[in-house]
């Protein structure tokens, strides 16, 4: 089955080549959700930005209420990406946020790095674009979203959205190894030579059972051109 899914994935067009081992960030080389600790992050520095809590939840509960695909978790995020707008000078909080959680970058991604890494996330660019930089990761691709007001630009990099956007930017042809802390990304992972699930600091094989428990629940027909 596992194959199928792969020969379907395969029908869609390729545009650049080079080998590459490709890595979520979340969890996987960074120890926690780094959306999540930036937020935190943004409130200690921002109190003010809690008077969007109301709007966040009524987001969150509409998201959780209903069908979970990853257009409604788009919309979902846009809405909790909403406080960037109270902050005035974005660029230099993400500076400063790194500055005290580079250190939350997993050693054994620092141990075995190479040139050719390629980090995708659903996390914002403009959170990560700061810590790839310092760890001198040249390829990235995340959620496109506006820095000043986290209006999402185009879908959540999530799941599916991953494999289009590794066949706009890259080649998973040239997909050596892949690594992830999620099953979700399986319609990636299958595309890989090797995957591998990270479980902390723990590395394994992707387990084909729960790939195909993913594909049960989300058919390859939601990845849409």
């Amino acid at each position: 089955m596992i194959y199928l899914y792969r020969l379907l994935l395969d029908n869609y067009e390729l545009e650049t080549g080079g080998k590459m081992n490709v890595y979520d960030f979340d969890q996987t080389i960074y120890q926690n959700d780094s959306s999540v600790d930036f937020y935190k992050y943004c409130l200690r520095c921002y109190p003010e930005i809690a008077r969007l809590w109301p709007k966040q939840m009524a987001a969150f509960i509409k998201y959780q209420s209903g069908e979970h695909n990853n257009t409604r978790k788009t919309e979902m995020k846009s809405v909790f990406f909403s406080f960037v707008s109270l902050i005035d000078d974005i660029d230099e909080t993400v500076r400063t946020f790194w500055n005290i959680h580079e250190n939350g970058i997993k050693k054994w991604y620092l141990d075995q790095q190479r040139e050719d890494d390629l980090i995708i996330s659903a996390s914002p660019v403009f959170l990560l674009q700061d810590i790839c930089g310092r760890l001198g990761i040249k390829h990235l691709i995340a959620s496109d979203v506006d820095k000043h007001t986290g209006k999402f630009q185009r879908p959540n990099c999530h799941d599916y959205e991953k494999v289009k956007l590794i066949d706009r930017y890259a080649d998973r042809h040239q997909m050596e190894a892949f690594y992830s802390d999620s099953y979700s990304d399986s319609p990636l992972a299958i595309l890989a030579k090797e995957a591998y699930i990270v479980e902390g600091d723990e590395i394994m094989p992707w387990d084909e059972k729960k790939a195909i428990e993913f594909f049960v629940k989300h058919p390859v027909s939601e990845l849409q051109v």
